[in-house]
């Protein structure tokens, strides 16, 4: 594989697509109205998320090196297709255009990329080897573009928004979780005090398990506030049915091999209950 296709591969394409479609997200359920009108908002919003989103995936595969190494050594890292100091110079660049282009939509977004960034440095350099605080943490930088997308719309933060983030703090919680399952042998080797290293793969299970549950229950309550319309119902009971099954599956098995499945799995209900919040704003 090309260098470029390597750093390409640092980035996270997928992950950076969505943190930047999230700011979107996040500005529709604001302001389905004012969308139209605040386009160079929304490009800014979304180069925002998925440059620093990028940075982000950089940084973490330049810590994570050692751990990648018995876990994923194909990454470009731990394969010798990017040298760990050429990972770090990529994600500076990448958190200066990101910072740059979120100082173009506003000072209070220039503001919450800052603090969406160093809390994701945070998790990576420190929250990690702590477990579950570490899955918050960085289930908190998964939720701050749905914010960050209303800020840049409506210079404030709807309840429609709160909501969804709340839902995506608790199925990305849990995926988390998973994924501490699918890394548990790096992770011991590195001493990272995930659940699964902590408690065993089982006990991680119904943890991962419990939060997918929860981000169902919430689902509802949007529609019961009257924040969605009608169409919000289809897409968010294909999720809903999506995370429950993925939650009994990994109950049943949760071996490594499955737990990588169900991470992925977990990803495109994600993606589906975004669109349902997309769709639930059109009345």
């Amino acid at each position: 594989m090309s260098r470029s296709g390597s750093y390409f591969r640092l980035m996270r394409p997928v992950n950076c697509f969505m943190m930047g479609f999230a700011v979107i997200v996040g500005a529709a359920l604001a302001s389905l109205s004012a969308l139209i009108s605040s386009l160079p908002n929304l490009a800014y919003g979304f180069a925002t998320g998925f440059m620093l989103t990028a940075a982000s995936m950089a940084i973490n595969d330049y810590y994570d090196r050692e751990i990648d190494a018995v876990n994923e050594p194909n990454r470009p890292i731990p394969s010798g297709a990017v040298k760990p100091k050429e990972a770090l110079a990529f994600a500076s660049v990448l958190t200066a255009i990101g910072f740059s282009t979120a100082y173009l939509t506003s000072i209070f977004c220039l503001l919450t990329a800052v603090i969406a960034w160093l809390l994701f440095v945070t998790y990576t350099t420190v929250g990690k080897r702590s477990g579950l605080p570490g899955n918050f943490l960085v289930s908190t930088c998964v939720t701050i573009p749905f914010i960050y997308g209303s800020i840049a719309i409506v210079a404030g933060v709807r309840l429609n928004v709160l909501l969804f983030a709340s839902m995506a703090f608790l199925s990305n919680t849990g995926r988390e979780i998973t994924k501490g399952i699918v890394d548990v042998k790096g992770d011991m080797t590195a001493n990272v005090k995930t659940m699964a290293v902590r408690y065993g793969e089982k006990r991680a299970a119904i943890a991962a398990a419990s939060f997918y549950v929860l981000a169902v229950l919430l689902s509802p309550i949007p529609w019961l506030l009257n924040l969605v319309s009608f169409w919000f119902i289809p897409p968010v009971l294909i999720t809903n049915v999506g995370l429950a099954a993925s939650s009994f599956m990994l109950l049943k098995d949760y071996s490594r091999e499955n737990a990588r499945k169900i991470k992925k799995n977990v990803l495109l209900w994600f993606i589906i209950g975004l669109l349902a919040f997309i769709v639930g704003a059109i009345r």
